[in-house]
């Protein structure tokens, strides 16, 4: 078996043509999702990135490694202490580990490692190839390394290939002589001037006053895609059409490792699947171009996957399922074993039937912008905030995502039978969580002792004197009365 992971950072399903979307963004990965499974529901369980890969690479949830933030010290995995031995767990147990025993050559072309310092990250891989540029890479500079790869070791049996585009992130920065292939197309039906005005007169960071991050960035004016603020419906198109060409960009260069494959005869034998970290809120929550809560755009990620003779083509599966579902049930296609302590379950019986054999319920997380737990069940996701990092986020939300895909009416206080019942899937996640930690330590609790998500620490004085010089002053006035020790 061949598998080649193709990773699209920060790339939300419902703009992609196969998940729905209106616009022509990914036609690439729309004739992949013909060819092979599309899973509907497919989440990280902790968000943003550095958190989530950790999470998919060892197999386990924050709650059992210890990274959950983008700094201090739950940016760490867990010390293994005076039981560690030559070699430590991720070595034997992390993805790539299992995939090596299971006699597979692991490569990647990606910068991730040192863009967070994830050291660990790398664990078990036998090749690196870092196109070093920390994540601001553009595709162009990705895909020769990966090109070259497949060139040299297309032919050769049992590889794992992950290549990380990273073009739909901020800044948006594909390049002017690309175009905009949807400079005619209308803007996603629900983003209208009521919502963006609603965010207007809001607040947080990047929101439409500040949609770099606290007020005053200008690295904008580097980026032409980029409009200085969300201050008319023109800008809104702007930075949309930013985001999507950023898609299309990727999904470009995905063909060109789709074609090299078929070039030296092995498509048909490889297993390809899309995915990615994470997605990203435009609007949504009032966060645009970024991924900073524990919701459903932010926590819900593609997922494609095509393997001839494995799975039948044009399939969807709406089962609920964790990122690292999915990678255990591939260790198991791979002829492997899933390690023990992994909080990932596999579905590969479910998968070679054709079923759809998912989790009740969902519990995903944020540490890195604001601190949050969130439960997604049946049509719901219950939002559980422990720090808000300065947005407008109350301490319980629910969202009824089948009528209200882009959370824009909080139903907590109307359902609160079912606010109840999400509480209580909270409160059952965290007894399994904490009876099957090796550690004495919930690492959320150690952000919060900390001073909150890595992002917002020590920004409340700046944001407030931000806030009363744009005309917010209420909303600087509700900060400082939540946040007194902070101030």
């Amino acid at each position: 078996m061949r598998i080649l992971y193709i990773d699209i950072d920060t790339l939300r399903p419902d703009h992609l043509g196969c998940y729905g979307y209106h616009r022509n963004t990914s036609p690439n990965l729309d004739a992949l999702a013909q060819r092979g499974v599309r899973f509907e529901n497919c989440y990280n369980t902790d968000a943003p990135c550095l958190p989530s890969r950790a999470a998919l690479w060892s197999g386990r949830c924050g709650f059992h490694t210890g990274v959950v933030n983008h700094g201090g010290t739950a940016a760490d995995p867990f010390i293994e202490g005076p039981n560690r031995g030559f070699r430590d767990l991720l070595d034997a147990t992390s993805w790539m580990g299992a995939l090596r025993r299971a006699g597979f050559y692991t490569v990647t072309v990606s910068p991730f490692g040192e863009r967070h310092a994830a050291w660990s990250w790398y664990a078990g891989y036998r090749e690196i190839y870092n196109p070093g540029r920390g994540g601001i890479e553009i595709a162009d500079e990705v895909t020769p390394y990966a090109l070259d790869w497949i060139q040299r070791n297309a032919q050769r049996d049992n590889w794992f290939l992950h290549v990380n585009y990273w073009d739909p992130h901020t800044p948006y920065r594909t390049p002017e002589s690309f175009g905009n292939p949807f400079e005619g197309d209308p803007l996603p039906a629900w983003l209208t001037e009521e919502v963006r005005r609603r965010g207007w007169e809001g607040f947080g960071p990047h929101s439409p006053q500040e949609p770099y991050g606290w007020g005053g960035e200008a690295f904008y004016q580097h980026f032409p895609r980029l409009p200085a603020q969300l201050d008319s419906m023109e800008s809104v198109k702007r930075w949309i059409d930013g985001y999507d060409v950023g898609i299309r960009y990727a999904d470009d260069h995905a063909g060109r490792l789709l074609n090299a494959l078929s070039d030296a005869g092995v498509l048909e034998d490889t297993l390809v699947m899309v995915s990615s970290d994470h997605g990203e809120n435009q609007g949504e929550l009032n966060v645009w171009g970024d991924h900073q809560t524990a919701d459903q755009i932010t926590c819900r990620v593609p997922l494609i996957v095509a393997a001839p003779g494995i799975v039948d083509g044009g399939r969807v599966d709406r089962a609920l399922h964790y990122h690292y579902d999915w990678a255990a049930t591939l260790i198991e296609l791979a002829g492997g074993r899933v390690p023990e302590n992994w909080d990932g379950v596999p579905f590969t019986e479910a998968l070679h039937r054709g079923e759809e054999q998912g989790r009740d319920y969902l519990v995903v997380s944020q540490n890195a912008w604001s601190c949050q737990r969130s439960v997604r069940f049946g049509d719901y996701i219950c939002l559980r905030t422990y720090h808000d990092g300065y947005k407008q986020l109350e301490p319980l939300m629910l969202y009824d995502l089948a009528n209200d895909p882009h959370e824009q009416h909080d139903l907590a206080s109307q359902r609160p039978e079912v606010v109840d019942r999400a509480m209580s899937m909270l409160a059952e996640w965290y007894h399994d969580m904490a009876a099957t930690s090796l550690h004495d330590v919930d690492p959320m609790m150690t952000v919060l002792r900390e001073g909150g998500a890595f992002h917002t620490r020590g920004m409340l004085p700046r944001y407030l004197e931000r806030l009363r010089a744009t005309g917010r002053t209420h909303h600087a006035e509700r900060l400082a009365q939540r946040h007194p020790d902070e101030v």
